[in-house]
């Protein structure tokens, strides 16, 4: 079974990838950080969207495992000759893959993927709807340094409607028993939520003194984000993480951060170099959770 979206996920299978990523936690501090456990298994990366965290996680983490890796770009690819995304597909199934990790701009193009080749499918992010692993590493992070999930409150900041990591911690943490509330403002909210397990808000200041994890996103100029607000600095002074807002957060609260940063804009500089900002946490807990999720399609079956 492919891993495509954490909507629909049950928590004990949620669960069981966050205890597969301790394991392997422990595996990534000895001296020695190979384990045979994917040994003859070959992964191909399909990256049709730019990334560096993603992409250079899901490499480290296949190798990790012992696995064979091939890393398909899609500028040097014969997409540039017309090629369609279907016959990329079966090309690369044809040689032998046994699971492919797609990151695309479209949205539903790993699903397709799936449904068009025999390979197991990984989710790295499709377009503005979901990024699977990013919620699971997130939830990794927040269980380790928390001890656990259940009873957190979580507020995820800034550009909703156009973030995949939105709706993929969405889903993820509420099914792991935190409680979600969606901070932006009307333009940047998403169309669908009623129907989401969250509270909606357009006031981060009212939000502070009762949130454990601030969770912030950046504006998705690629998407359209930055043409629905009227300025960058009215963005700042209503949703950008200042050190007067950090101030006014519990003092056992977190800050976390998907990547890029635009520092200065939804982050103040100090605040991302702070201790409780768990940014490099996340990176670093990526390949342990990705480890986690090949085995768990690969090796444990």
């Amino acid at each position: 079974m492919s891993f495509l979206t954490t909507e629909g996920v049950a928590r004990s299978e949620l669960e069981k990838i966050l205890y597969l990523a301790d394991e392997f936690t422990e595996v990534l501090a000895r001296p020695i950080r190979i384990v045979p456990a994917l040994q003859g298994k070959l992964i191909a990366n399909l990256f049709f969207e730019n990334s560096t965290r993603t992409r250079l996680s899901f490499e480290r983490a296949a190798r990790a495992l012992s696995a064979d890796v091939m890393t398909f770009s899609a500028g040097s690819s014969s997409l540039s000759k017309g090629e369609s995304l279907k016959d990329t597909a079966l090309t690369i199934e044809a040689m032998g893959v046994d699971l492919m990790v797609v990151r695309h701009s479209s949205t539903g193009a790993p699903r397709r993927i799936d449904q068009w080749t025999s390979c197991l499918v990984v989710n790295a992010g499709d377009g503005a709807h979901q990024h699977p692993t990013q919620a699971l590493l997130d939830a990794f992070t927040l269980r380790r340094h928390f001890g656990g999930i259940e009873g957190l409150r979580v507020a995820i900041v800034g550009d909703i409607r156009h973030s995949r990591v939105a709706r993929s911690n969405l889903f993820a943490l509420t099914a792991l028993g935190a409680q979600v509330t969606l901070v932006a403002p009307r333009t940047l909210q998403p169309v669908e939520y009623q129907d989401w397990p969250a509270a909606v808000t357009e006031s981060l200041d009212e939000e502070l003194s009762r949130t454990d994890v601030v969770y912030l996103l950046r504006i998705q100029t690629e998407r359209g984000g930055a043409s629905v607000f009227p300025s960058l600095p009215e963005y700042v002074s209503r949703y950008g993480l200042t050190r007067e807002r950090f101030a006014r957060l519990p003092k056992e609260s977190v800050v976390l951060h998907p990547g890029p940063m635009n520092r200065g804009v939804e982050i103040d500089d100090e605040i991302a170099r702070h201790p409780r900002a768990l940014i490099l946490d996340q990176v670093a807990n990526g390949v342990a959770v990705r480890m986690a999720i090949l085995f768990r399609l690969l090796g444990a079956r």
